[in-house]
């Protein structure tokens, strides 16, 4: 091959590659770029001081908070003293083995010990924390951040709420400034602190992610018949151990006690929730005033309005709190005030109220009493009222919720049972011997046992079969179940869509009844 073909040849390899890539260009298959690129299209510009001032000054309020708020923290250590008795039963011993072990009864007990966190809140020693921090401890011992050790006292503490207050003997002591938890928004900077996983005095930061959480939490407060659920949530680390410490806004003051996480593993997953101070400060208050927390009530057992809820009573939106019994039952604030079960409370003290917490919001700030108007919703019809606020009565074992789902012998269907496919349910009259091994109470005892509910009906997750009772239909009659031809009279009158509102009785929940609203097929 000549030079000149050779040349001619070269050329056209360079023609053809020009023209494969303008041709690929054009399909977007490959991009033409320098191989020095510019600066300004891969390399992110550097902050002006304009853009890194507002994250230096969010820096700079840790640090402070972490200087300023951490000295009043304090890590607490309860010990709980088991009596040779105790550690007996929990040895469990096989037959034979006694006389073996009976050599180390005269050991000293050894302490069982639980961790957890607190704050101080005035120079003289009064700390506040968690209720289940201290709750049956022999023995409570404080450490302070520069090191010191004290033996605290419970002064006081509040089941229903999860605050307890307990005091160290001693002077001039750092504190931490109280917030105002109903200014705190949902997106604001929160910081936790305390003592979590042993690692004392940790320091954690996030942002308030919601408020007036309630529900979410009622297991942890299943006993308590008056508890209070109003939490702050936060993503702020909040680990075992961090109980009881407090949780700072930006501006260093306590907006709420850290007090429970959501998580599957027992660790932070992101979900944390903080009693709020304002509640704390009052119980704080109270303990330390009168010995005792002197709360207001109305006298009610409620619930969140449900969307079938909201329908019966004639709401055109979904909130409000559903009244599903008295408590006493013949001599509750609001019963003698002329409210009755199925009753929806919209308004209280001239506040919309949407859901649990904001009614308990509102009624804490009340004392035994005091006057509140109350307004309500009942079916269809708006009613007012003026109740007197009265005191929870005293806690009764047997009134106590059991979270046992176990254990109960099935009950046989019975030759009474008759099923509503359109309320999704099977029912059969009580027989005395179920009445008699459950212990009914005599006023239940002429309701209807549901037998079997339909995965597929209305009563699915809202009806409990061998467990619920049906004894009244609120509406769209008022009318007391007494034999299943009762229900039959109330079902037949229905169309589908139609709401029946009916009072239900729990067998397993120490037979407290609550108010069940179904759209009827």
């Amino acid at each position: 091959m000549t030079k000149l073909a050779r040349a001619q040849l070269f050329a056209a390899v360079l023609i053809a590659f020009a023209c494969g890539l303008v041709f690929a260009s054009g399909f977007d298959l490959t991009r033409l770029s320098w191989a020095q690129s510019k600066t300004s299209q891969t390399t992110p510009s550097k902050p002006t001081p304009a853009e890194v001032r507002p994250l230096e000054e969010t820096g700079q309020a840790f640090e402070a908070i972490a200087e300023h708020v951490t000295p009043a923290v304090v890590a607490i250590r309860a010990e709980q003293i088991e009596s040779r008795s105790t550690q007996r039963q929990r040895r469990n011993l096989p037959p034979g083995m006694e006389d073996f072990f009976r050599q180390f009864e005269n050991q000293d007990p050894q302490p069982r010990s639980g961790n957890g966190s607190g704050f101080i809140v005035s120079k003289d020693g009064y700390i506040l924390t968690n209720n289940h921090v201290v709750a049956d401890a022999d023995r409570v011992t404080v450490k302070l951040l520069d090191n010191r050790q004290f033996t605290a006292k419970v002064v006081g503490r509040d089941p229903t709420t999860d605050v307890a207050v307990i005091k160290v003997d001693a002077t001039n002591l750092p504190t931490v400034a109280l917030g105002d938890d109903k200014q705190a928004r949902v997106g604001q900077w929160v910081v936790a602190i305390g003592n979590p996983l042993g690692l004392d005095f940790t320091v954690t930061a996030g942002i308030i992610s919601a408020k007036g959480r309630g529900q979410e939490l009622g297991a942890l407060y299943a006993s308590q018949r008056y508890a209070i659920l109003d939490f702050i949530q936060t993503d702020a680390a909040i680990n075992p151990g961090n109980s009881g410490g407090p949780l700072v806004n930006i501006r260093g003051e306590v907006i709420g006690i850290n007090s429970a996480i959501a998580s599957n593993s027992g660790f932070n997953a992101g979900y944390g929730f903080a009693v709020p101070v304002t509640l704390a400060k009052q119980v704080m208050d109270d303990i330390i005033t009168y010995g005792r927390v002197r709360r207001a009530v109305l006298g009610v057992s409620i619930a969140e309005v449900e969307p079938t809820d909201a329908r019966a009573a004639g709401l055109t939106e979904i909130r409000g709190v559903k009244v599903q019994a008295f408590d006493p039952p013949d001599d509750s604030p609001s019963k003698r005030a002329g409210l009755e079960v199925g009753d929806v409370i919209v308004a209280a003290k001239g506040q919309r109220v949407s859901r649990v917490s904001e009614l308990q919001r509102i009624i804490r700030g009340f004392k035994p009493g005091d006057v509140v108007d109350v307004e309500v919703m009942r079916f269809g019809e708006k009613k007012n009222f003026r109740v007197r606020l009265g005191e929870p009565p005293a806690d009764r074992d047997d009134q106590i919720a059991s979270n046992d789902r176990g254990g109960r012998a099935p009950v046989e269907p019975a030759s009474g049972e008759r099923s509503y496919d359109r309320l999704g349910i099977s029912v059969q009259p009580l027989s005395p011997e179920l009445a008699e091994s459950r212990q009914v109470n005599d006023e239940f005892k002429r309701g209807l046992l549901v037998t079997a509910v339909n995965v597929r009906g209305p009563a699915y997750r809202e009806l409990f079969a061998n467990d619920d009772i049906i004894v009244r239909v609120l509406n769209p009659v008022r009318k007391d179940i007494r034999s299943a031809n009762d229900l039959e009279a109330v079902v037949r009158s229905l169309k589908s869509g139609d709401v029946v509102t009916l009072v239900v009785v729990n067998l397993r929940a120490a037979q407290t009844t609550r108010v069940v609203s179904l759209s009827v097929n």
